[in-house]
């Protein structure tokens, strides 16, 4: 009986020795697997997020250059009122000055104080005309 025994504990270790075998390729494929799976789906969240935060980004920047449109054609209806108005003033003070040079012109033989006036008036308007210019300059 001793016999037996020894025999049967051999023949148990080579089947446990030969299932072992099989079962580590099949480990490292499922193995392999996981990770496949697992770095397909890391590109496929990375893929969702990035056109997520895209969308989100193209949104508000159109917002903001909608809202900054706004803004600047609302600033540009204000100087274009203000740059009349200037306009209008400066058109009336050329309008006197014209008509203080015909009057000088008609009385050029009298010597009277209207050559300071005038020279005064040219002065203003000069002065109008130069802030004007640099009001449009900007403008442009």
């Amino acid at each position: 009986m001793e016999t037996n025994i020894e025999t049967t504990a051999p023949r148990s270790a080579e089947r446990t020795a030969r299932r072992s075998k099989p079962s580590v390729p099949l480990f490292l494929a499922v193995w392999v697997l996981l990770i496949g799976c697992g770095v397909a789906g890391t590109v496929w969240y990375a893929g969702q997020l990035k056109a997520k935060l895209t969308r989100e980004i193209g949104e508000q920047t159109s917002r903001q250059i909608t809202a900054m449109q706004q803004n600047y054609d609302t600033q540009l209806k204000q100087m274009q009122t203000q740059f009349s108005g200037e306009l209008s003033k400066v058109q009336g003070k050329v309008d006197a000055l014209n008509e203080l040079l015909e009057f000088t012109k008609d009385n050029a033989n009298s010597k009277t104080d209207n050559s300071n006036k005038l020279f005064t008036q040219l002065s203003e308007v000069e002065k109008k005309l130069a802030a004007l210019q640099k009001s449009l300059d900007v403008l442009k």
